[in-house]
């Protein structure tokens, strides 16, 4: 096949690419940095169609437009995408600090996908130590993933870790992620004993660099460089994990096809620690089918139209089901004030009832709240209650967006359920306009 047409081909793969890529979960973290992505590759594949770069054919196979593929497709296959191409800070074994790019985060943070373009001759060679300078082996990305991903924990459990493979994977990698607890998705492939003549020939042939080890991407004017993945570091090693026999991959004999599950279940936190945010929403008299008035307050005629338009109790109620509800003293005794002071007697009954509900344990808040730097947004009551249920390994259910994000800029992410905030309104009702 002539240089021209191989050229052809991958422009238009690109340029489909693109499209799709444009068109899947637009909003996303990390969707435009993947567009961009594509337009640079793009860009590339059109400056060698207008004789501005010189470039083997070998060199039109092993572009990053494998790559960015192998995460579009992975991205489509997944439910609740939250991020792509998402940049992981963790600590090493020994306590440097790292960066990992996770290609798909999915299923609302709890997946993490590796998308795979390389051959699997290719990563079963490395491997077994005969790969090339720079290389780094899957199952040694494997081990900095589940370091990675013990210290980014959602909802108190490490994501689960996917590596999909979509040129396929030989049966000897494939058994040895699994035993690290990564899942596989994609071909998994047969191997056959390779004989010392067999690997003399096979170090003569030389195997064009695949993927995003092949051309690194100009950064665009004006923006900074981004992490370097981990198929870039440069890393000289033998075979691992004691494979004496040297093997070689039969692409022909498919062991098995296994494709992304719609959804991964994961084991749900089954502990809530409940916000005064979220403990007035709860008794509130909009929140119970009150919210049919105009009110003088403006922000309480919005919070009115709101509810009309999408009750916000269903939605914690479906969230709350079977699970165990706290509440710290700091919040129950705030709550009680402003119930005191604002409640109506169907509220103050209602919140009767829920208190008897839910534990109310002693402030106690985790030693990461404690190094928060105090502000505007992050005040000490909401460190007491989230700080309290940091300490729990309890989901904190809030309407408090604001000291979320200002504790996540800090670097301390809670583990959260966010809602639309409800007032109390039943003690203004007198004065309201039914609609």
């Amino acid at each position: 096949m002539s240089l021209q047409v191989v050229l052809q081909q991958r422009i238009t793969s690109a340029q489909v690419l693109l499209q799709r890529a444009e068109l899947l979960v637009p909003g996303v973290e990390g969707h435009q940095k993947l567009c961009s992505k594509l337009r640079a590759e793009l860009r590339f594949l059109r400056r060698v169609e207008a004789g501005e770069l010189q470039v083997r054919e070998s060199h039109l196979h092993s572009t990053n437009l494998t790559h960015l593929t192998a995460i579009v497709e992975s991205a489509a296959s997944l439910e609740d995408v939250v991020a792509l191409l998402h940049v992981f800070t963790y600590l090493d074994a020994v306590g440097h600090r790292q960066t990992l790019v996770v290609d798909v985060v999915a299923n609302g943070g709890h997946t993490w996908v590796k998308a795979v373009g390389r051959k699997a001759e290719a990563l079963h060679n490395i491997w077994q130590g005969r790969g090339q300078y720079g290389d780094k082996s899957i199952i040694s990305q494997a081990g900095d993933f589940l370091q990675a991903s013990r210290q980014q924990e959602v909802h108190y459990r490490p994501p689960h870790i996917v590596f999909a493979f979509y040129n396929g994977v030989s049966c000897p990698m494939a058994q040895r992620l699994k035993d690290m607890d990564i899942a596989v998705r994609g071909d998994i492939v047969a191997v056959n004993s390779v004989t010392l003549e067999e690997e003399e020939e096979e170090e003569e042939e030389e195997e064009p660099p695949t993927e995003d080890n092949e051309k690194e991407e100009e950064p665009a004017e004006g923006k900074e460089e981004e992490p370097v993945d981990d198929n870039d570091e440069v890393e000289k090693r033998p075979a691992e994990d004691g494979e004496e026999e040297l093997t070689r991959v039969d692409r022909g004999t498919v062991v098995a096809r296994l494709a992304f599950p719609a959804q991964v279940k994961v084991e749900e936190c089954r502990r809530v620690n409940l916000d005064i945010t979220t403990l007035i929403t709860y008794v509130s008299s909009l929140s119970h089918g009150r919210c049919h008035l105009s009110f003088r307050e403006p922000v309480l005629t919005e919070q009115a139209a709101q509810e009309r338009q999408l009750p916000v109790l269903p939605r914690l109620d479906d969230f709350l089901r079977g699970k165990q509800l706290f509440a710290c003293r700091a919040a129950v005794r705030d709550f009680q004030l402003i119930l005191d002071t604002l409640g109506g007697a169907g509220e103050k009954e209602r919140a009767r009832v829920l208190l008897a509900r839910l534990q109310q344990v002693d402030d106690q808040p985790s030693e990461r709240s404690l190094i928060l730097t105090p502000s505007a947004k992050v005040n000490r009551r909401s460190l007491l209650i989230f700080g309290t249920g940091d300490s729990l390994r309890a989901v904190t259910m809030t309407a408090n967006s604001r000291f979320v994000r200002a504790a996540a800029n800090q670097g301390v992410r809670y583990s959260v359920f966010i809602h639309q905030p409800r007032a109390l309104t039943e003690g203004k009702e007198w004065r309201a306009t039914p609609i």
